[in-house]
């Protein structure tokens, strides 16, 4: 077990040290395979959406290691959120903060606001914490296309894209992470996910804020 321990440590230092020379990196989340780039390399960011043809004017979420990586992100943490984090965070539930003006145009939408995740599969959160705190965390897709569910679907769908895979083996597929943001003080589902809005408006007592 030590070993395998050890395997696991060099192959998400790899992985980090190839995003931090700027490239893409494909890795497991608790849904399906997600791209990791570094979340504030202008060049790297270019070079994913270009990826994935995903178009400039639709966003990418992050994800974080832990919620104290929170205040280099974002504003403020909005009181409805804060029940909503210890509740389902880590796990497959995006939330969507006012971002600060620090962050690259192509992690915000017009209003500024930036998706964040606290992955609950270790490898993404591992991966996270080697480089810095933050990696994107978008779908391994072309864009409109399902996400990989493997890594034999990553080279199929890439083809030579990628820089690096960092293979998790099978993961589950089917929904991804469930987004929320909010409207005024009222909880807004952005995009259906793994976890149910009825389940995010019951969450603590917050029914009636929904």
């Amino acid at each position: 077990m030590a070993a395998d321990s050890e395997v696991l440590a060099a192959a998400i230092a790899g992985a980090a040290e190839v995003i931090g020379r700027g490239g893409i990196v494909a890795f497991p989340t608790e849904t399906f395979y997600g791209l990791a780039v570094a979340p504030f390399n202008g060049a790297a960011l270019s070079r994913l959406f270009a990826l994935k043809r995903r178009p400039p004017s639709k966003p990418i979420l992050v994800l974080i290691d832990g919620p104290e990586r929170l205040p280099e992100m974002v504003q403020e943490v909005p009181p409805p959120f804060r029940k909503l984090m210890d509740r389902f965070w880590p796990g497959p539930l995006t939330l969507i903060f006012p971002g600060r003006d620090i962050l690259p145009p192509l992690l915000t939408d017009d209003s500024g606001s930036i998706g964040i995740r606290w992955s609950a599969h270790p490898i993404a959160t591992r991966l996270a914490a080697a480089c810095g705190g933050v990696i994107t965390g978008t779908s391994a897709n072309l864009s409109g296309w399902p996400p990989a569910v493997t890594a034999a679907d990553l080279k199929k769908i890439f083809r030579a894209g990628l820089d690096h895979i960092l293979d998790g083996g099978r993961t589950p597929g089917g929904p991804g992470s469930t987004i929320v943001g909010l409207d005024g003080e009222r909880l807004r589902l952005i995009r259906k996910g793994v976890i149910s809005f009825a389940e995010v408006q019951a969450a603590d007592g917050l029914t009636d804020r929904t």
